[in-house]
């Protein structure tokens, strides 16, 4: 059976497309198929270094665990990661290749369709089914010409498709219907069914519609997902992520994410949620920061500009009083470089500004380079003060993506000692705390998917406020837990759509034309 495909587009961007492709490939790996996701292009800040320190999306990192596979840049051969409203810096089969304006990469695209032609089809043969997941929307009629990732895509894979409308936010039959118009015949005949998203409410009042759909664009509609809660990464449903406090009801623990203008690898904070009297709050203002437990400076792709904003919205000056008080602050990435003395980039890497003052809650400075360091690492915890304390040697596992290099000086104590880069034995630094070990930095993403890393982290915080300890143990363990939500996702769509259905548009294939 190698070589089928199955592509979900969408009405729009943040209708579920990732999420469901992610749903459709556990069911197909449940019933005993080796599949694959791809996606052509993926535009996004969030994302992932490969065993082979390649660069990819997260939404296909999501999606390959949810198809049991190792993740692959095969998967995701283009990723743009967005610098500046107009610019973008554009990362080819994993490796960065230049930052581009929107109207440049508009003119390179088709150079890149026969690479995205051939790391398809290698993937294909590979597999008995690629879903493959479309980018916004197939209706941008001013983007048809040199498509690589909506129906662009579905020719080259000559792989028929199923359009996702999202009802939530109302008006989901004229949006399929309107798709369905400006697409052109041969489009339109790639197109074998529907599925409407994200459902509430009583669906016999629904099905009358449903009926009526079918008479206007003559396409099935195969099904109608309910809204439902689960914790499987989305990068379709960012502005859901930023609306509302995340995490638990009963909040004992306050902490804050401050969401910078080009936060980056959000994804890294998803564990923070579910932990038990844990409130996650992302902010961008100074009023809302309040007077939280532990701060957490995230990623971002533009550290330079972020750090300016910090300063010009009076959010770096709350930050530093609230350290004087006693609130813990973890820096990640470009949060940890944010977190030093100063931040130069004299190449222009990230920013027009050649560097500026950060915040000078550790002694330490950074310096961007032209090359970007991309590396999975192991390490342990290599100290053992108040709020580590119970954690020396507690295994670290991540992955570091960065431009500048940071040294640390007089004042900053290592607290994670890394033994492993790229597959390869290694000793060096992998992050660092000040002297009285309340401020914390590291290049490390997924520093919390390590739970019991996480937990002891929280306890140790939760002890200093006289509460009880979260009791751990090794089924708490991140990876076991996105397992289950994979499994869960997959036994709602299983209900609520028709699945035979699907294989049988799979089966009858490939399009010819």
């Amino acid at each position: 059976m190698k070589g089928k495909s199955l592509m979900i587009q969408g009405t729009g961007s943040s209708v579920g497309k990732s999420i469901i492709t992610a749903g459709l490939l556990r069911i197909f790996k449940q019933d005993g198929h080796d599949v694959a996701p791809f996606k052509s292009q993926n535009m996004a800040l969030n994302s992932f270094i490969t065993k082979e320190g390649k660069e990819m999306g997260r939404a296909q990192v999501v999606q390959a665990e949810a198809a049991g596979k190792e993740p692959s840049v095969t998967m995701n051969p283009i990723l743009l990661k967005p610098t500046t409203d107009r610019k973008a810096q554009v990362i080819l089969n994993g490796q960065v290749y230049k930052n581009m304006s929107a109207a440049e990469y508009h003119e390179f695209k088709p150079q890149l369709a026969e690479m995205v032609k051939e790391t398809f089809m290698g993937l294909s043969s590979k597999n008995d089914i690629v879903v493959i997941e479309g980018a916004g929307s197939p209706a941008e009629i001013n983007l048809r010409e040199n498509d690589i990732v909506n129906m662009g895509m579905a020719q080259i894979a000559r792989s028929p498709v199923i359009l996702v409308g999202d009802i939530d936010k109302g008006g989901v039959f004229a949006s399929l219907a309107g798709t369905m118009l400006l697409l052109t015949e041969e489009e339109k005949a790639r197109v074998k069914g529907v599925i409407i998203n994200k459902f509430r409410g009583d669906l016999e009042i629904l099905k009358p519609g449903l009926d009526m759909l079918y008479d206007i664009i003559k396409v099935p509609v195969l099904g109608v997902v309910p809204y439902t809660k689960l914790n499987i990464e989305d990068e379709d449903s960012l502005a859901e992520r930023f609306q509302k406090e995340k995490g638990a009801n009963i909040s004992e623990i306050d902490i804050v994410i401050i969401k910078v203008p080009h936060m980056s690898n959000f994804t890294d904070f998803n564990p923070l949620e579910n932990l038990q009297g844990v409130k996650v709050r992302y902010v961008d203002t100074s009023h809302e920061i309040g007077q939280p437990d532990l701060i957490v400076l995230p990623g971002t792709k533009n550290t330079i500009e972020d750090m300016l904003y910090l300063k010009k919205s009076g959010m770096e000056e709350v930050i530093k009083n609230l350290y004087k008080k006693g609130v813990v602050i973890f820096g990640v990435c470009g949060g940890y470089q944010m977190l030093g003395q100063n931040i130069e980039d004299p190449y222009k890497t990230e920013s027009e500004l050649l560097g500026i003052c950060g915040m000078s809650l550790l002694n330490s400075s950074t310096v961007f380079g032209q090359k970007k360091i991309t590396t999975q690492v192991e390490g342990v915890v290599s100290s053992n003060t108040e709020l580590l304390h119970d954690l020396d040697n507690t295994k670290i596992i991540g992955y570091e993506i960065h431009m500048g290099t940071t040294e640390y000086k007089e004042g900053c104590i290592p607290f994670i000692e890394l033994n492993k880069a790229a597959g390869s034995a290694a000793k060096f630094v992998g992050g660092v705390m000040n002297r009285e070990g309340s401020v914390f930095g590291t290049y490390i993403h997924g520093i919390f998917d390590n739970m019991e890393f996480t937990i002891g982290f929280v306890n140790n915080i939760r002890k200093r406020k006289g509460l009880t300890k979260l009791h751990y143990d090794k089924s708490m363990e991140f990876n076991q837990y996105k397992e289950m939500q994979y499994d869960k996702l997959a036994e709602i769509l299983r209900s609520s759509l028709d699945i035979e259905k699907i294989y049988e548009i799979i089966n009858l294939g490939t399009c010819n034309k």
